[in-house]
């Protein structure tokens, strides 16, 4: 592992824990050449993700992007950091698992707010509303009235 300071690429690892669940490795690390210390994350990847646009185009999967929007969602709601890393270490492994190499963004929309509907109705709307790309009053007014409609039928 080169380090990020100096550029050496001789980094001693002096200490390594379990993360996210087990599905990461935390690796801390030094460099003898310029003494600075930082941290490394490793992780199981079962194959490697591409995801098609409604353009299209294909770009690579980004778990970084996902925990992105998913904060964004979340931001000053009552969920935790550990929360939300469970929640994207979940769609992952889904995504994983479904034995494509292709997913379609709109999938992982889906699944994201399939998740943020039973975690939080906030979240879920504001995710909604990038997702479904609301332009006007209206469409929240839609929106929210299905989102009523489904909420008796599973109190009823």
């Amino acid at each position: 592992m080169r380090c990020p300071f100096c550029g050496s690429e001789d980094t001693q690892v002096k200490d390594s824990r379990p993360a996210d669940d087990g599905a990461a490795i935390r690796r801390r690390r030094s460099c003898p050449s310029c003494g600075a210390r930082f941290t490394t994350f490793e992780r199981v990847t079962l194959r490697e993700l591409t995801v098609v646009k409604s353009d299209n185009r294909r770009v690579p999967f980004d778990r970084d992007k996902l925990a992105r929007s998913i904060r964004v969602a979340l931001r000053k709601r009552p969920v935790d950091e550990d929360r939300v890393d469970r929640i994207v270490n979940g769609i992952q492994r889904r995504l994983e698992a479904e034995g494509e190499s292709e997913i379609t963004s709109r999938a992982i929309g889906e699944m994201v707010m399939e998740t943020l509907k039973e975690l939080d109705p906030v979240a879920y709307v504001r995710f909604a509303s990038v997702y479904r790309n609301f332009r006007e009053a209206k469409d929240f007014q839609a929106f929210l009235g299905a989102l009523g409609k489904s909420a008796d039928l599973d109190n009823g």
